[in-house]
């Protein structure tokens, strides 16, 4: 027979178990969890960067040809690439791109099309994070919109990116990348949504997603360009793929935990904010 005290340990063992499970589920950490759980985070992640880079890019490539703007350019700087890595990725695309007019139609309708899907995703991404019913399709004509929207906040963020190659300029300019962000994230989340999400409850998640996307900035200045340097030389061309696909699924990363985590933290002040009245 088991002395006394073993026997304590061994029922006791369950009910701690159970306690921790319980505190966990009731902190921030659990209500974040579950937020993550509703989104499909990892799934979400993947897909939004795997359309990202299989939809939306070739999309801007052939876009920015017709307006004989060079792209390759502008993600570099975005990615915050310095002069090896942005000649490298230069050379994945055309210098003289081909204008003939049925590949052009082609590419500008596969395109569009794919965004169209990504943008679906981020809508149904959002819609499962703050509890709403899918809306689906019947949202194409704000689908459309919010691109000509994202488009916008990219040439506004883009006209401080080429000065910033030193981490002087990346804290300088940080705030403000935060400021351009945050008006981007919260007006796209509320207009996704339809208006049924209020402005108040969507600041939080669009701030908490703009200081990701700064972060991912931040990171990338750090990480990509030697990691472009040394993909492309190990592996070639298709390195340089994997690399720019990485930094698209650390986006929708950024754009899924963003949600959540701002999301979380208005519910849970809402809490207190009620318990304290």
């Amino acid at each position: 027979m088991a002395p006394p005290y073993r026997r304590r340990t061994a029922i006791s063992q369950p009910h701690r178990v159970a306690a921790v499970r319980s505190r966990l589920a009731d902190s921030w950490v659990g209500d974040c969890t579950e937020r993550l759980k509703a989104a499909d985070f990892f799934n979400a992640t993947m897909l939004i960067g795997a359309t990202t880079l299989l939809s939306v890019l070739p999309f801007l490539i052939v876009v920015s040809s017709l307006a004989h703007q060079r792209i390759d350019d502008d993600l570099s700087r975005h990615i915050g690439l310095d002069s090896e890595g942005a000649r490298i990725v230069r050379g994945l695309f055309p210098t003289a791109p081909d204008h003939d007019t049925g590949s052009i139609v082609t590419a500008l309708v596969v395109g569009l099309a794919g965004t169209l899907v990504t943008v679906n995703l981020v809508q149904g991404l959002y819609e499962r994070i703050f509890r709403v019913e899918h809306r689906g399709w019947r949202d194409v004509g704000r689908y459309l919109v919010w691109v000509g929207g994202l488009l916008g906040a990219l040439v506004v963020a883009g006209l401080t990116y080429g000065a910033v190659r030193d981490v002087g300029g990346l804290v300088l300019l940080g705030p403000w990348r935060v400021v351009v962000a945050t008006a981007f994230f919260w007006w796209g989340m509320h207009f996704l949504l339809a208006g049924r999400v209020g402005w108040r409850t969507l600041l939080r998640p669009a701030f908490v997603t703009a200081v990701f996307w700064v972060g991912l900035a931040v990171f990338s200045w750090a990480v990509f360009s030697s990691t472009i340097v040394s993909d492309s030389r190990l592996y070639g061309t298709i390195g340089v793929v994997f690399t720019l696909l990485t930094w698209f699924i650390a986006i929708g990363a950024v754009v899924v935990l963003g949600a959540a985590v701002g999301a979380t933290w208005d519910e849970r002040r809402g809490r207190r904010t009620g318990a304290a009245e």
